[in-house]
């Protein structure tokens, strides 16, 4: 037999009693709302805990990026709703501006509101978030629109109307949002009158100012659906091909301004080696010209992406930042190139404010206020992107809401402790450890100093 003795008693009575203090101790830990502090608590519980946690993070980090690209988006769209307001107005004036009752001097009028508002439309487009710009890409550090201080001389660009795009569109080309030709002058030897001709870049046809204005519509209306050869003054060869030997960066830079190459460019020789003839004599083309101011853009064409969802970055839905390509399109000037010009609608406008100036009526009535058309519609494009995003993270920051809630939710059940259970389980276990210090008291064998 195991003889009993007073320590035996005394570890035993001890061990039990720490026992209990240490689970009423780790009952008070679940005071402050947590029932779990680390992994040995409840293994399974801990390790949901952690993957709730974690999915909770980037939830909340998600709905952060949600709330500044709303907030970039709202600024955005404010901008390019003013924008297309101002086209809207530039619009009517070029309409004013192509009534041929009008002088010099009420052209000169309407052309400094045109510029004004082209000069309000840069100012808005260099609007800025904080510190950085809405338009410059991911240079957003950099002040993206500048208008030139001086005139420049620029090509002149043909931007046909939507009847002229239906019938002359199968031998168009890539000539970016404008759908574009490029006008050329004419000269007949022994004339020093200048005739206008337009140049298709993609298939080197040249028409005539009448067969543009007038003639392709008599061919529509006998049910002509299609250019013939005999429509066409002659052909001088594709831009870029080597019968014309020069590409259009040789003889224009991306605003579309014109090269000394350019400027010094003839041609009166078709793309055979004949001389070009019209009626018997002999035509020397060369590019026509206009004196205009140019905006420039500095930013880039990259996006700005903020993140709303787990896996690879998809720009289409992520990105939250219109570039100056993105708002103003291309032309024929810029078409093709690997960057850009980022400013097309706006050179192209600038041209209709110099023609304005220079009381050009029939221009402005045939070509401007097509220009003015375009232009509102490139930028209303934009526009329309914007707000389509704009509502496309709104309906994710609902979604990204709601799965928060069910995060929290799954989270409160897996961590939170149950007030009730502690509260009576924190009493029973304070009353057990109060009654063992009392039985322990009377109980449990005197020392020898409790004897002396």
């Amino acid at each position: 037999m195991m003889r009993v003795s007073s320590t035996m008693m005394t570890n035993n009575y001890l061990k039990q009693l720490n026992g209990t203090y240490n689970q009423y101790t780790k009952l008070m830990e679940q005071s402050d709302g947590d029932k779990l502090h680390r992994a040995s608590d409840d293994s399974v519980g801990y390790s949901k805990l952690l993957r709730y946690e974690n999915s909770q993070a980037g939830n909340l980090q998600y709905q952060s990026n949600v709330s500044t690209a709303l907030s970039w988006m709202k600024n955005s769209d404010s901008v390019l709703i003013n924008v297309t307001e101002n086209l809207k107005t530039f619009n009517a004036k070029v309409v004013q501006a192509s009534n041929s009752t009008n002088n010099e001097s009420d052209c000169k009028d309407i052309a400094k509101e045109l510029m004004s508002l082209i000069q309000e439309t840069v100012h808005e487009m260099n609007t800025q978030m904080g510190e950085r710009y809405l338009f410059s890409g991911q240079s957003d550090m950099v002040m993206p629109f500048a208008l030139s201080d001086s005139k420049m001389e620029r090509g002149v660009a043909k931007t046909l109307s939507d009847q002229q795009t239906s019938y002359f569109g199968p031998t168009l080309g890539n000539t970016g949002s404008m759908n574009q030709f490029i006008t050329l002058d004419g000269k007949f030897d022994g004339d020093d009158n200048i005739y206008t001709y337009y140049y298709n870049t993609y298939d080197g046809s040249v028409y005539s100012y009448d067969f543009m204005e007038y003639g392709y519509k008599s061919n529509m209306a006998a049910g002509i659906p299609i250019v013939r050869a005999e429509d066409k003054v002659c052909n001088i060869g594709k831009m870029d091909d080597s019968d014309i030997s020069h590409t259009m960066r040789d003889l224009f830079d991306k605003n579309g301004v014109i090269t000394t190459t350019g400027r010094d460019w003839k041609m009166n020789e078709d793309s055979s080696g004949n001389d070009i003839l019209v009626d018997g004599k002999k035509l020397t083309l060369s590019f026509a010209k206009v004196q205009q101011y140019i905006v420039n853009y500095d930013g880039d064409d990259k996006y700005i992406s903020m993140v709303t969802e787990n896996g690879a970055i998809n720009p289409s839905a992520d990105t939250v930042n219109q570039t100056g390509q993105d708002v103003f399109g291309s032309d024929i000037f810029d078409a093709g190139e690997a960057h850009k010009s980022g400013t097309a609608v706006l050179n192209d406008l600038l041209a209709v404010v110099a023609k304005v100036e220079a009381a050009d009526y029939n221009w402005a009535s045939q070509n401007g206020i097509t220009v003015a058309d375009k232009a509102h519609s490139v930028v209303l494009g934009a526009e329309t992107t914007m707000a389509a995003r704009n509502q496309a993270y709104q309906a994710t920051q609902t979604m990204l809401l709601t799965q928060n809630e069910s995060i929290t939710s799954d989270i409160t059940e897996v961590a939170s402790t149950d007030i009730g259970w502690l509260a009576t389980k924190l009493m029973e276990y304070q009353t057990i450890y109060s009654l063992s210090l009392s039985v322990g008291g009377k109980t449990l064998p005197g020392t020898l100093a409790d004897y002396l």
